[in-house]
């Protein structure tokens, strides 16, 4: 990366700022379907078999697991993130087994040594077609069938998520946990979502409205169901009908619909993650997610679409890590976006080298 033309930055850049646009676009959705509090959720669970509601959560060690590659973007956040798994991992309430950063890249960077790390092969050149993100299904295919993993489950999880609290093992048996996205709608793309997933399969119903990540699973669930989401995901990019509808998030439909076909439901909680600014507060959700800029002017007023005289946004950082000590955000901004940034900074200050990502 340290080589990459100036086009290359450029081309990142833009990308980055059409899949903004395309967040953007659905946050009155978001609003709309969200109580935008963290602490004041009377049930997290909103789906769970009965049977199961009786027996309380799971107390056998998860693997945590992210995929990732070696761009400079990927790897500062792959830091924040095994910072806090570091602080969170043998804090009660914590089922947390071993990490590992699968590194689908093809090779090994300067971070082996900081971050266990189990390298991966790309897909093929060009058959990710500019959309990095369907390397991750291939990425575990891999990684399940070399590595030694002995844990019984898996968390699934992505750079761009920090541990705010210790996180149990919301699983049980063969039925997985996951987080339930207000714009995963499979119902809302019946004809699309048949060419996958058939009707004898059952109604599409049956597909729960999650991606892969986060997702806490059986480990023999997952090496069933991964092959099946690499071969839905490259089929559904490989349809044009498919691809213009689901955009960005095609690879999470890909994992929806292959864990139905493989008859899987997920448990699904609603405190696994919180996604700031439009979640105000942590509470007791688990995961903080930052996939989404906060712009705010120095009223605290969140400023949408438009980049506001205070801001954080990941995209801000995309050929380097952000400084140390971040400004805090204006008063009467939400707590969680205060949260986020004060946790990004105790990292920062507490991991080696920060300022030297790129030198290695």
């Amino acid at each position: 990366m340290g080589r990459a033309s100036p086009l290359l930055f450029v081309l990142l850049a833009l990308g980055f700022f059409f899949a903004t646009y395309n967040l953007l676009t659905l946050v009155i959705q978001y609003k709309r379907s969200s109580s935008g509090s963290g602490s004041g959720i009377p049930d997290p669970v909103i789906r769970m078999p009965t049977n199961l509601r009786k027996l309380g959560e799971s107390n056998l060690k998860f693997h945590v697991a992210l995929t990732a590659t070696d761009a400079p973007y990927s790897q500062w956040q792959c830091r924040i993130m095994y910072y806090w798994y570091k602080k969170m991992k043998d804090m009660p309430g914590s089922d947390m087994g071993k990490f590992t950063r699968v590194l689908h890249s093809g090779k090994g960077d300067h971070l082996m040594d900081e971050i266990p790390t189990f390298v991966v092969d790309p897909l093929p050149e060009g058959l990710d077609r500019g959309y990095v993100v369907l390397n991750r299904p291939w990425a575990f295919v891999q990684w399940l069938e070399k590595a030694t993993i002995e844990e019984e489950y898996i968390l699934m999880a992505e750079p761009d998520h920090i541990f705010a609290n210790p996180l149990p093992n919301l699983a049980h048996g063969d039925n997985p946990a996951g987080f339930p996205f207000f714009y995963i709608k499979p119902t809302e793309h019946k004809k699309i979502v048949r060419k996958f997933y058939p009707e004898e399969k059952g109604p599409v119903t049956d597909i729960d409205p999650i991606g892969n990540s986060p997702v806490i699973i059986k480990k023999s669930l997952l090496e069933e169901i991964s092959p099946t989401w690499v071969n839905v995901s490259l089929r559904m990019k490989d349809d044009p009908e498919t691809d213009k509808a689901f955009g960005w998030v095609l690879e999470m439909y890909a994992y929806a619909v292959a864990s139905a076909l493989h008859g899987v439901r997920h448990i699904l909680r609603k405190d696994f993650m919180l996604q700031p600014p439009w979640d105000l507060e942590v509470g007791k959700r688990f995961i903080i997610h930052y996939t989404y800029g906060c712009d705010y002017n120095m009223k605290g007023e969140l400023t949408y679409g438009k980049i506001g005289e205070w801001r954080f946004d990941k995209r801000s950082h995309l050929s380097g890590p952000p400084p140390k000590n971040l400004s805090l955000p204006p008063p009467g901004v939400p707590e969680s976006v205060v949260r986020l940034v004060t946790m990004v900074n105790e990292a920062t200050a507490n991991i080696p080298g920060w300022d030297s990502l790129n030198s290695g």
